[in-house]
């Protein structure tokens, strides 16, 4: 085995991996806020909106994610030609950060539901006795503790999303993992580069799982 060749793609791999970390921390940010929708959805009174949003849950977390990324990739450029009326191009970082959102999002979600859920209905009581609407119960009240008890549960879905992210090479999006397999091809030695990639990201998941559980720990007490 000779890893002497790793060390000129470097440069390389980190531009991959800076792509990995674009497409983890967009997605992570944006499927939070869109899971924080759906959970109110999932917690409204409304039957047609917990319902849409129960919908919504059920149905993503019942498909492979490698199948959303190729839907999407094949979709997103057709419905901004339908509702801008030009043949838009769409590239494949675009097609797959929407996909991560809309997939994660259903995951978040009952993360954030739960997180609500435990928060004592007593407060909600309080906070409407003293003349807060919903919005500012929600606002100021029980998301800003709920998100406190839930900050493990939402991080290490975010550890879950950044091995997933992996999956962006069946569209050719040249992350960390698909630059160090095309590196490897190049130059002829494929084990030693994708031997290096598990062994980034297990250090990486296992690094970012510690901290987690470190501040599980603190947050508990």
């Amino acid at each position: 085995m000779d890893f002497s060749q790793i060390l000129p793609a470097l440069p390389g791999l980190w531009q991959g991996m800076a792509l990995t970390l674009q497409l983890l921390i967009l997605a992570v940010l944006g499927g939070v806020a869109l899971g924080t929708l759906i959970a109110l959805g999932r917690l409204s009174h409304h039957r047609l909106l917990a319902s849409a949003a129960k919908l919504y849950v059920n149905y993503f977390r019942s498909i492979p994610l490698l199948l959303v990324i190729s839907w999407f990739y094949l979709v997103v450029p057709l419905v901004l030609q339908w509702l801008t009326g030009n043949p838009s191009p769409v590239g494949p970082f675009t097609s797959c950060l929407v996909a991560f959102v809309m997939f994660e999002a259903a995951y978040f979600a009952e993360i954030v539901r739960a997180g609500i859920q435990s928060i004592p209905k007593g407060q909600a009581g309080a906070a409407y006795a003293i003349g807060m609407s919903y919005g500012q119960v929600m606002r100021l009240v029980i998301l800003p503790q709920a998100f406190r008890k839930m900050t493990p549960l939402l991080l290490q879905q975010s550890i879950i999303l950044f091995q997933d992210t992996s999956l962006v090479y069946a569209v050719g999006l040249m992350d960390f993992l698909n630059t160090a397999r095309s590196k490897g091809d190049i130059i002829g030695q494929p084990d030693q580069f994708l031997l290096l990639a598990g062994a980034v990201y297990f250090v990486s998941s296992f690094a970012a799982s510690a901290l987690v559980k470190r501040l599980q720990q603190r947050l508990a007490i």
